[in-house]
């Protein structure tokens, strides 16, 4: 699974997060090529490196053509913006990522502002920068095929901003009910730090609160402002990686004992009664022991609350008169029991992640030899085909 992690420590604006993605190794031309099916004109791209406090950053700008009437920005409904990408040729992937940011961007505007989403104007985010930012946002995140966005706590800053509406607080209205959920660091910063696009951006794409988990990293990129800031480097950091599945671990109790002369028979039994009464696992090896009398190892793992248990199980049920016992550590995989369906009928499968990623899947013998009778079919087919079943 393919994660991007967005370290805000300066905060997320739209053009610093496609600046992230281009410097992530997103081909400027594969975004200018898909914005083209866009109905949007009067406009050109451009993307260089900025060095900021001695970090290479990507700088992304959307040059917008003077409006003939004086105008500073486009004011864009909602429902055109929605029926804009609805109606386009934008790969699906790209047209639900983007269409998702607009609709949450119309849902905290609508709350804002006291009206239904559908009746929502976009004044600063229905400008054709903004819509830039928005749908170059989605084509960079489908190009990374990322599955997964993170996001750190965000520095909301401080002070007044200029709108259409006229003087608003920082952070703006819209950014305060985007942010709904997520880890938020209120007053951090002297200036606007967290736009309401880049807000809308996390909203839509990342999960609010949730945790980063282990990753190896794949690539860094930096995205940089326009601004500078007095008190960090204006940049935004993305950080690509796959999951790397953490190993658990856990302490267990050994019992062992060294038997001569019991009959093999009885192990069997005693494998049962030690199962009963808690063991993880148990299992026999082979020993010469004194005077050159071949005999068998009895190992028993379980918890430690279960030692005396254990204990009492094997001097009951065998020849031993005593055993000996250590604690053991070990690292164990994530793992789950699902039942899958086969073309032979239903098998428990254990599945476990290791940490590169990789599935280790263990059907249950149990319901594979019971199946394997009950079909006339080889054991061997019914586990390959629980095996398939559990990797689809």
């Amino acid at each position: 699974m393919r994660l991007l992690f967005f370290d805000t420590f300066a905060g997320i604006s739209g053009d610093m997060t496609v600046g992230a993605l281009l410097a992530l190794g997103v081909e400027l031309e594969r975004i200018r090529a898909q914005l083209a099916v866009l109905p949007l004109t009067g406009y050109a791209l451009r993307a260089g490196d900025k060095v900021v406090h001695g970090i290479r950053a990507c700088k992304f700008d959307v040059d917008v053509d003077p409006d003939p009437h004086g105008h500073a920005h486009a004011h864009r409904a909602y429902a055109d913006i929605r029926a804009m990408l609805a109606g386009s040729a934008l790969a699906p992937r790209v047209r639900d990522l983007a269409a998702a940011i607009f609709a949450r961007l119309a849902e905290a505007e609508g709350r804002v502002h006291g009206v239904a989403p559908e009746a929502v104007t976009f004044h600063e985010v229905g400008a054709v920068d903004s819509i830039v930012d928005v749908v170059g946002t989605a084509i960079g995140l489908a190009a990374l095929e990322v599955d997964e966005v993170y996001v750190s706590a965000l520095p909301l800053g401080s002070g007044t901003t200029q709108s259409q509406h006229g003087v608003i607080p920082v952070p703006a209205p819209a950014t305060v009910e985007l942010l709904r959920g997520f880890p938020v660091r209120i007053g951090d910063g002297t200036s606007e730090l967290v736009t309401p696009t880049g807000a809308a951006i996390v909203a839509a794409l990342a999960r609010a609160g949730a945790a980063l988990p282990p990753l190896a990293i794949e690539a860094v990129g930096y995205g940089a402002g326009t601004r500078t800031l007095s008190d960090r480097p204006n940049l935004l950091r993305a950080v690509l990686g796959h999951a790397a599945t953490a190993l658990g671990g856990d302490e267990l109790v050994e019992l062992a004992t060294n038997i001569d002369d019991s009959s093999p028979e009885l192990y069997e039994h005693v494998m049962e009664q030690l199962f009963a009464a808690g063991a993880r696992d148990v299992w026999l090896t082979s020993a010469q022991m004194k005077k050159n009398r071949p005999g068998t190892v009895l190992h028993v793992l379980g918890e430690a609350s279960a030692r005396d248990a254990l204990a009492a199980v094997v001097l009951r049920e065998t020849s031993a008169i005593g055993l000996r016992f250590h604690s053991v550590q070990r690292f164990i995989l994530p793992r789950a029991q699902q039942t899958v369906g086969t073309e032979y009928g239903a098998v428990r499968v254990k599945i476990a992640h290791a940490p590169d990623g990789t599935l280790n899947i263990a059907p249950e013998y149990d319901d594979c030899r019971r199946i394997a009778r009950e079909r006339g079919v080889a054991l061997k087919v019914v586990y390959q085909a629980a095996i398939a079943a559990a990797r689809r």
